[in-house]
Formats: C-alpha cells, structure tokens, sequence
C-alpha cells in the first residue's frame, strides 16, 4: 500500500515531503528578468515554476470601456512541466478558468480608472508544475506589475491550504495544512486564497477564494474556517517575501544610478 499523508500524518506529524502542517515550500522570486518586457518577474514554490511578463497599459483598439483599463490573462503551460508531459492548449477548461480567474482578480486589485481606454496583458508560463498553481500565478503576476508600474494598494499574496480528515475518527478535529503540492491537491481537500493588505489597524483583505474539491463538514469541526485561519496567515507571509524582493531590487536600481 502506497504511503500517503491521510495515512501516515496521524503517527509523524509530517508531511511526505517532511515539512510541518504550517510550513511553506521555499520561494524565490526575481523581477525585470525580462528587459524588452513592460514589466517581468520569475517566481518559483518549490518544484513549481512561473515566469510572468507585463504587457502595457497601453492604448487598446476596440477596447469599449472607456473608464477603465481591460485586464486579460494568457497561460501557457510548457509540455514539460509535467511528469506525464501532456500538451495543455489554450483552449482547456482548467486554462481558461485559471485565465478568467487571474483576470478579474486584477481588474478589481489594480487602479484601473487611471488607465481608460487601455488594455493590461498578464502573459503566464509555467516551466514546471507540483501543486499550487494559481497560486504562483497570482504571485508572479502580482509582483510582475508593480515591475510595470501599474498602481495597486499593495501587493496582492496567495497560497492554498488544505485539511487533513482523519478516516478512522470523523468526529477527530481536521488538521491543517498550508502549500500544498501536487501530490496533496490530489488527496486532500483544499482552496486557494489570496489577500491584499489592509489599511492601518485593520485586518487583511480576501481578493481571491477558490475552492474546487469536497469537503466533509460536521457539527463539531468547520474545515472551511480552519482553512481560512491559517490562509491568511500564510498569505501575509508570502506577501512579506515578495515585499522583500522589491525592497532589494529597488536598491539594486538605486545603487546602479549612483
């Protein structure tokens, strides 16, 4: 019997991979990585890999809102990004809600009033997949803008979170699980979440909540409040490495102007 976290989480209290129920996969991010682009960046989740590039704000021919800029979304997601090295088209239903979904987040994140008539491309490439997916398209994209100079009230953070039900006790207390890869999206149930800073003295901001397995709910434990909680606590933490790698790259320009 293949080992799996459902099984074997109970009498380790680890993960397969070996991390704790709160630990993130490691991040690395680096934006302009892309000269000719209007604004790029490279994040990296673990084994899951997206390069994002930034196209505009620019004037949009036929565009009909002329209040506001049009944010589209394109995702490209390499053959080889994947163990089974299976061609994903554009015209895949999973492409075109993850497309839909990054679109509206940004339409309604970004100071679009400030851009009328104009349009905003969100170009995405996954070079390699293992487990939160939107996720790291949603981070990229996020930190990708600001490379662009697009205005924002802060940088918009996501991760997914996940719960663990016991199957030999369903009245046990559900365990949480914060970035999930590839192998847990698969077994568990889980959502992704993304926030916006607050303003002064208040608390963080859902933008984006998405949530496409089933969960088992019962009088006595609420899964989808466990997995909020501890969403939003990751989110913050995404958001202050990515605050990071602005903060260095700004002084990186700024020392190469001296």
């Amino acid at each position: 019997m293949p080992l799996d976290t459902t099984s074997t989480y109970s009498t380790t209290l680890l993960r397969l991979d070996g991390r704790r129920w709160n630990e993130l996969r490691k991040i690395s991010a680096s934006i302009s990585t892309q000269p000719t682009a209007d604004g790029s960046s490279l994040v990296t989740t673990g084994n899951t890999s997206v390069v994002c590039t930034i196209t505009g704000p620019r004037e949009g021919r036929g565009q009909g809102d002329r209040t506001n800029a049009i944010v589209d979304t394109d995702i490209n997601i390499a053959p080889f990004a994947q163990l089974d090295r299976r061609r994903v088209g554009r015209t895949d239903k999973r492409v075109q809600e993850l497309q839909t979904t990054i679109s509206q987040a940004f339409q309604a994140h970004l100071f679009t009033h400030l851009y009328p008539r104009s349009s905003i491309l969100i170009s995405l490439t996954v070079l390699s997949l293992d487990g939160g997916l939107l996720s790291t398209c949603l981070n990229a994209a996020s930190i990708a803008l600001i490379d662009a100079g697009v205005p924002m009230p802060s940088i918009l953070a996501s991760i997914t979170t996940g719960t663990i039900i016991p199957t030999d006790n369903s009245l046990s207390r559900p365990e949480p699980v914060l970035d999930l890869n590839n192998a847990e999206e698969v077994e568990l149930p889980f959502m992704n979440l993304a926030t916006v800073r607050g303003q002064t003295g208040s608390e963080d901001q859902i933008s984006v909540l998405l949530m496409e397995t089933r969960v088992q709910m019962s009088e006595a434990n609420n899964p989808l409040e466990i997995m909020l909680r501890i969403g939003l606590d990751g989110c913050a933490q995404v958001r202050s490495h990515l605050e990071e790698v602005i903060r260095r790259h700004g002084r990186r320009m700024t020392q190469g102007r001296r």
